[in-house]
């Protein structure tokens, strides 16, 4: 036995179809296994609230140990978990291979779909995982969308906060009139046929985000790769399932994996790179859904070919050199390092891409956001999340750029706040939806 793990981190597939996966004792025997390390190593303690939550509850239980903490109360751990993965990926000694086998965020995970198969899901929380479906019928009508769920629109956002448990102060995202889809199709984006990369070609997966919410992230990609030779696409086939992982919901989980590796199959086996727009739904491609269905040979495919935009970019410019034209942005940038883009393990991708623009100032911020996606919306949970996120907020508003910017656009949003809480509108640096649009600015192709 040894202290902690020299090795890299692994990840065994996660067992969701088996019966014991489900047992409720074998459950809780796990989780007091688990939280007793936990407990013991405390390395985790300014990570997420779960970790201050279990280590005091410990502490004021009986015997200051976890045998005297009653099983219904580890809820409440599980419940703060916001699955960005940094205990396993940054701190924990002991995740595999190292013997003690501890996956924090796969285990809260567990809980979630035993507490679903048990119970199933609320209204409410089914509500805020349909985000294609809430994405098509809010576009629709995005005006009125739009004004419903602007902060500044109290009555409407009380009605939400009734019916949804939406916290009435956290900053929602917008909808768009027009999806990424429709957009690339109506209006597309010349490619240079003489560009650096233009033997490479890249379906862009708008993801639900990218699709229905903020365009802009993929306008700014398409601009940028056309510039550089890349022919593109844009498909959306459905939604990465992130919303519903974090219910527990795997199965449907595993059912939009098989989908949306099914749409692009015939992409792949093409010659097409997959570069998804939105760091979470880069994870679940490329991470979460070959541990969910470890032996369909579309979903390994689709991981193998599957880059983060700023992946993607960062590889052009290393491998075929990006096309100039580049102008230097006056004013700095403050860069947030999303958890989710962290998780990825594939280095500070967004800063690399920022450093891409010419004379670039910028400060590279690697802390939580706290916002965890959905969750950082819901009730009582956005005022943690504000918390968690406080040093991140700090650092951007001490950074003193012109432009904040998160890979992660809900980050970036719940930063704002943070941002604006501290220092007031005054002081608050223009928010940016993710780098891409900054280099595309830089190429003078955006706003």
């Amino acid at each position: 036995m040894r202290e902690g793990s020299l090795e890299a981190p692994t990840r065994h597939p996660i067992d969701w179809q088996s019966a014991d996966f489900y047992d409720e004792a074998k459950l809780d025997a796990e989780m007091r296994r688990v939280l007793d390390i936990c407990h013991g190593c405390r390395r985790c303690f300014n990570l997420c609230d779960s970790f201050p939550r279990l280590f005091d509850m410990v502490d004021n239980s009986k015997s200051g140990e976890l045998d005297t903490v009653d099983s219904k109360d580890l809820k409440q751990v599980v419940d703060a978990c916001t699955l960005c993965d940094m205990c396993f990926m940054t701190k924990c000694p002991y995740v595999p291979p190292h013997e003690f086998n501890l996956d924090f965020p796969h285990l809260m995970l567990r809980y979630r779909a035993v507490e679903a198969n048990r119970d199933g899901v609320s209204f409410k929380d089914r509500a805020l995982t349909a985000t294609d479906f809430n994405g098509s019928v809010a576009g629709a009508v995005s005006g009125l969308a739009n004004w419903a769920t602007d902060v500044g629109n109290k009555a409407a956002r009380g009605v939400m906060s009734s019916l949804l448990g939406v916290n009435p102060e956290a900053a929602l995202p917008k909808f768009a009139s027009k999806t990424l889809e429709k957009e690339a199709k109506d209006s597309p984006v010349p490619r240079a046929e003489n560009g650096p990369a233009k033997t490479r070609k890249a379906v862009i997966y708008a993801t639900c985000y990218g699709n229905f919410n903020d365009t802009s992230i993929g306008k700014a990609a398409l601009a940028v790769l056309a510039r550089n030779g890349v022919e593109t696409k844009v498909l959306h086939p459905h939604c990465c399932g992130m919303p519903k992982l974090e219910q527990g919901l795997i199965g449907e989980v595993a059912d939009a994996a098989k989908l949306v590796a099914e749409a692009f199959a015939p992409y792949i086996a093409d010659g097409y790179d997959i570069v998804a727009l939105v760091p979470s739904c880069a994870l679940m491609l490329k991470f979460e859904w070959p541990l969910i269905l470890p032996h369909d040979e579309n979903v390994k495919r689709l991981a193998a070919a599957t880059f983060d935009v700023s992946e993607y970019v960062v590889d052009i410019a290393r491998k075929e050199g990006l096309a100039d034209g580049a102008k230097p942005l006056d004013g700095g940038v403050a860069f947030h390092v999303s958890c989710h883009s962290r998780a990825q393990n594939m280095g500070q991708k967004g800063a690399e891409l920022l450093r891409l623009v010419p004379e670039i100032d910028l400060a590279v911020i690697e802390r939580c956001s706290g916002h965890g996606g959905a969750w950082g919306c819901k009730g009582s949970n956005f005022e943690t999340a504000l918390k968690v996120g406080k040093p991140a907020a700090r650092q951007v508003a001490g950074a003193g750029k012109k432009y904040m910017v998160s890979e992660c656009p809900l980050a970036g949003m719940h930063l704002a706040q943070g941002v604006e809480r501290m220092a007031g509108d005054a002081n608050k640096p223009e928010l940016v939806a993710h780098p891409i649009e900054l280099l595309a600015r830089a190429y003078g192709e955006a706003g």
